[in-house]
């Protein structure tokens, strides 16, 4: 979602804000704005539109070696200049950006901000005034920060300036991610590692509720009351090559094609010595003393929970329920006795998966976090955390953490099993291998894939997705990915479920794909391809070899039948990809999403 960068050190800070700025156009903004500071004060620099657009505003004739800048994504306030970030005082003393929501903003304008004539529809310029108001009741600078930040309710990731002091930047976060980098003569601000590797790779993490003066050769954090706190750096173990796009037009065309390698990797680091696939034994113990599953995940992350699910139960033989993390923090159902909670995220920020994992927490359950990013929120807080390793993911779309979750859920479920006596009938190492092969051959057919694109969606303004089990699943998924990125009206359906009610909306030459990868429901499913085509539906089925019949649009590699969701899903993100771009849309950063969702 947002994102926030800052730099105060011995170079000039334009170019280095704006390119964090450009590393963060992955997570989907619709304004940009920089803030810089000197001795004749803080210039701002905010645009509506891309980062392109604001670097051809930026004044390069205005000399400063510490600043902030930050992309937004609109939730007060329509996107425009005005209400781009970043916000400053009544006077212009004070300049700020911000990420999250601050809930409580309409009562705070009401209470203290009655006499300010407000500039923008944002919740953010709440803050700033608040801060300049207690100002000008006698506190300094930090003092008011503090007092600000005790009124506020909700999430925060804040970097202040002060025009009359260029040499901090004041920093402060609640349950939005937010980092400090530190360097040799400089700090930095972030909220992403990604977006300052390009000077430093040593960040220290903040948590809920710190402040943090940030000077040129000094970080210091303290709790609001101002309780002093050291915490050692870490370092982000990221190649800044693996952020950029290389020969390839999209990051989500590149990041497709690394599917194949993020299985081996996937193999390789949760395999022993001996070859066997192994987990941490605290989280098999978990697994084992739970007496229910509970997933919660959001997005393309809650796809794949549901495939989890048929993993879990069928391999280790244990219930397993699956929710969607933005309704379950506010209807929790009647939980089990002894109930583990999964949170399965890409990011590791998803606010609503957050709020259930500070929920359950109070309630004394465990909570294991499956994620791509080590350190990550729900990595910290949760019990315990498996790795994705399936390294950065910059296009909005999510591919390759998708099929990098199933991965690590298959071993999850494959090792729990073994602990309670369950052995698989296949050897889940082989089987990934046979996936990550199956996988490049499908990666090698995108001709034949943009193809099916031209043909069934070049004009289209709907598509149904169908499919039986497991391949229900996988087409919700690829219907997410084509409503995403080429907003045609994407949906996915149980075959079964078509005849009550939703074969009402086949036309004549609707789209309609169907998966086909599981024998012991092929013919239901060819079945259901009839009954719309009956109707006037443009059928395209896309059926696993041994399964295949005459017509069939496409036929992937056959696979163990448990693991078919890794492999059937590429084929929809290639025609969701060449859909996309055919369409003439941004494939890797579509209107109105984000890449992390960070606010509830």
């Amino acid at each position: 979602m947002c994102g926030i960068v800052g730099y105060i050190g011995n170079q000039d800070t334009k170019e280095i804000l704006i390119k964090g700025l450009e590393k963060l156009e992955y997570r989907g903004y619709d304004s940009a704005g920089i803030a810089v500071v000197n001795e004749n004060g803080v210039h701002v620099f905010k645009e509506k539109g891309r980062i392109a657009d604001l670097r051809k505003i930026v004044n390069e004739d205005v000399p400063a070696q510490t600043g902030i800048g930050h992309t937004r994504w609109a939730t007060h306030g329509v996107p425009s200049t005005v209400n781009a970030h970043p916000h400053q005082s009544s006077t212009t003393r004070l300049t700020l950006v911000h990420n999250g929501v601050i809930e409580n903003y309409e009562l705070l304008k009401r209470e203290y901000l009655q006499g300010v004539e407000l500039q923008s529809d944002t919740d953010t310029e709440v803050i700033v005034q608040l801060v300049e108001l207690f100002i000008k009741d006698g506190l300094n600078v930090e003092e008011a920060f503090r007092k600000t930040l005790k009124l506020l309710k909700g999430s925060y990731a804040i970097a202040l300036l002060d025009a009359e002091n260029s040499d901090t930047i004041y920093v402060a976060k609640n349950k939005s991610p937010l980092l400090v980098g530190l360097g040799e003569g400089f700090n930095v601000v972030a909220s992403d590692a990604m977006a300052m590797l390009q000077v430093t790779n040593q960040f220290v993490e903040l948590m809920d509720k710190e402040i943090v003066i940030v000077k040129q050769n000094e970080v210091t954090i303290q709790t609001l009351d101002g309780e002093a706190i050291n915490r050692e750096p870490f370092t982000a173990e990221l190649d800044a090559s693996d952020i950029e796009k290389g020969t390839y037009p999209h990051y989500m065309l590149k990041e497709i094609d690394e599917q194949p390698l993020v299985i081996r990797k996937i193999v390789q680091k949760y395999q022993s010595e001996q070859g066997h696939l192994t987990i941490d034994e605290d989280i098999i113990d978990a697994m084992n003393d739970a007496d229910r599953i509970y997933i919660i995940a959001a997005g393309t992350s809650y796809h794949a929970g549901l495939v989890g699910k048929q993993f879990i139960e069928k391999l280790a033989k244990i219930p397993v329920e699956v929710h969607i993390s933005s309704e379950f923090g506010y209807n929790m159902p009647l939980l089990s006795e002894k109930p583990l909670f999964i949170f399965i995220s890409q990011s590791g920020e998803t606010a609503d998966s957050r709020a259930v994992l500070v929920q359950i927490k109070k309630m004394g359950y465990k909570a294991l976090t499956i994620t791509n990013v080590p350190g990550s929120t729900l990595s910290r807080e949760a019990d315990h955390t498996l790795l994705l390793h399936a390294g950065p993911e910059i296009a909005v779309a999510s591919t390759k953490a998708y099929t990098a979750q199933l991965a690590v859920l298959a071993i999850l479920a494959e090792v729990t099993g073994k602990r309670r006596g369950y052995e698989p009938s296949f050897d889940l190492v082989k089987e990934l291998g046979i996936v990550a092969n199956a996988m490049e051959v499908l990666c090698d057919e995108k001709e034949e894939l943009e193809g099916i694109a031209r043909d069934f969606l070049t004009v289209t303004r709907n598509c149904f997705f169908i499919g039986r089990g497991i391949d229900f699943y996988v087409g919700l998924e690829g219907a997410l990915k084509l409503k995403e990125i080429s907003y045609i009206q994407a949906e996915g359906f149980a075959g079964g479920e078509l005849k009550h009610g939703t074969i009402a909306l086949i036309e004549e030459g609707t789209p309609v794909i169907a998966l086909a990868t599981q024998e012991s429901v092929n013919l239901s499913i060819r079945g259901n391809v009839k009954e719309v085509v009956a109707r006037g539906a443009y059928p395209c089925i896309i059926s696993m070899k041994g399964l295949e019949m005459d017509g069939d649009s496409f036929v992937i590699p056959e696979v163990n039948d448990l693991l078919t969701p890794l492999i059937s899903v590429i084929p929809l993100q290639l025609i969701s990809y060449y859909a996309a771009l055919h369409r003439d849309c941004d494939v890797d950063k579509p209107r109105n999403l984000a890449k992390s969702v960070t606010v509830e």
